[in-house]
């Protein structure tokens, strides 16, 4: 037991650190290779700050925990709107500029929705795993156009990912930096998943709720980080941009990769529990920070204690659901 737990906490460590290092030596690359700093914000930043989930996922779909990776992907949709940008916000409150940002929000529910249709039959099928899958292509090519096409100016995220994206990396040094965190991204997932299978199994609770709670938890470290860290620095655009580009990378990759790996069938509770409330979440961050007649919403002190409440409160009916 206490094997499992020390590979699930050094696996968070090392999956946090992976992630940091992989996005550090991709974005160094691309601006090295002249990609603009805000698609490379929008896409290597927002796929990386996923690659935890996305790799956690495969590695519970191949080893045969297919809920442990439908948790995981659910879970930390959860996690990211409701832990995180509560925590944000009761730091410093968020106020959102971005007209992309802005953009994204409708898709993001919109792929909610398809996630949820796709789930109600209680399976997770091969062919919902390449409708999703699909959906990320399409995802990634109506980003890098919204990105290219930006109306009305330059997008206020643009200066904000400008600051951001490391300029003393030479493109050797962004490789090994790229190349070692992807390295360690696969094997720290690996021993996250044997440590949450060996405590799942020790306390006597499904792989769902493990990929909900724990897992859901420490896959999301990195964007809770880059969250806290954006915020501190006056990057809200940054803070929930990053959040929202997670939780569509987890729809359609981390979600759409188990799928395809190993389909299942979904506990009944994934439909009308946790989903449900994933959705509720995503229409209440649409409606915090939308913002209506050209100005930019705004997420206080107040909502983000809303948040974290629902968060804890979720935590402690999946508790009180695991022992019941």
């Amino acid at each position: 037991m206490w094997m499992q737990l020390l590979a699930v906490v050094a696996g968070f460590a090392l999956l946090a650190w992976g992630a940091e290092r992989f996005v550090v030596g991709a974005a160094g690359s691309a601006r090295l290779l002249g990609v603009s700093p805000l698609l490379i914000g929008l896409t290597i930043v927002g796929f990386g700050t996923s690659a935890p989930e996305i790799l956690v996922s495969a590695v519970a779909a191949l080893k045969g925990n297919p809920g442990l990776a439908i948790g995981n992907a659910i879970g930390s949709n959860i996690t990211n709107i409701a832990l995180i940008l509560g925590a944000t916000a009761l730091i410093t409150p968020l106020t959102m500029h971005s007209r992309l940002v802005r953009r994204e929000l409708p898709v993001l529910i919109a792929t909610t929705l398809v996630a949820w249709w796709l789930l109600s039959d209680g399976e997770l099928q091969f062919t919902d795993g390449l409708i999703l899958m699909a959906g990320l292509a399409a995802l990634v090519g109506w980003i890098i156009h919204a990105g290219l096409t930006a109306r009305n100016g330059p997008d206020p995220m643009a200066a904000e990912y400008e600051a951001e994206i490391p300029t003393d990396l030479s493109m050797p040094q962004a490789l090994f930096w790229l190349a070692a965190g992807l390295v360690v991204l696969v094997a720290s997932s690996r021993m996250l998943v044997w440590g949450a299978v060996g405590v799942a199994e020790y306390f006597g609770v499904s792989d769902l709720i493990i990929g909900l709670t724990i897992v859901a938890l420490g896959t999301s470290l990195p964007e809770l980080a880059a969250s806290v860290a954006s915020a501190l620095k006056n990057e809200h655009d940054i803070a929930i941009g990053n959040v929202v580009g997670s939780n569509m990378f987890n729809l359609l990759a981390v979600l759409g990769l188990p799928g395809i790996l190993a389909p299942s069938a979904v506990e009944a509770a994934v439909v009308t529990r946790d989903v449900p409330l994933m959705i509720a979440l995503s229409v209440a961050l649409l409606l915090m920070a939308y913002g209506f007649r050209g100005r930019g919403g705004r997420i206080n002190r107040l909502q983000g204690a809303l948040l974290m409440a629902v968060y804890f409160g979720y935590q402690g009916l999946l508790y009180f659901t695991a022992h019941h």
